[in-house]
């Protein structure tokens, strides 16, 4: 051996992807849904106070009586406040800089949604 190591750039990318050290591309401002609306399922003063109120009756009818799809389902808030990075790939609403991380960082406030639930929009 030379002293140098085995492991190429190709195989650090993929170790790299496999463990989620690769963040997406950037967002671009304007690709969400929620860019191109006035007000959100209540009014905003509303969600920046109690989102986190309608997220928890929400899991509470989805996962105790079987009830989804209500306005109040995170689902419904990761498909309309998902941005799109220059490639048109969905950016993860909890990505550094993105929707739910901006607030949540400014809060100091952390979150466990996302070690469950999808940080992009699911396929149609």
């Amino acid at each position: 051996m030379t002293g140098k190591s085995s492991i190429t750039l190709p195989a650090i990318l993929v170790s790299s992807l496999w463990l989620g050290t690769v963040s997406a591309g950037e967002a671009v401002e304007g690709t969400a849904k929620a860019d191109k609306l006035k007000s959100c399922v209540e009014p905003t003063e509303v969600m920046r106070r109690d989102h986190f109120e309608f997220i928890k009756h929400q899991r509470d009818l989805a996962v105790h009586q079987g009830i989804r799809g209500s306005k109040h389902s995170l689902a419904g808030c990761v498909d309309c406040h998902a941005r799109k990075d220059a490639e048109g790939k969905p950016v993860p609403v909890n990505a550094e800089g993105q929707f739910c991380d901006s607030c949540h960082d400014y809060a100091a406030v952390h979150i466990d949604c996302f070690s469950c639930h999808s940080t992009v929009p699911g396929e149609k």
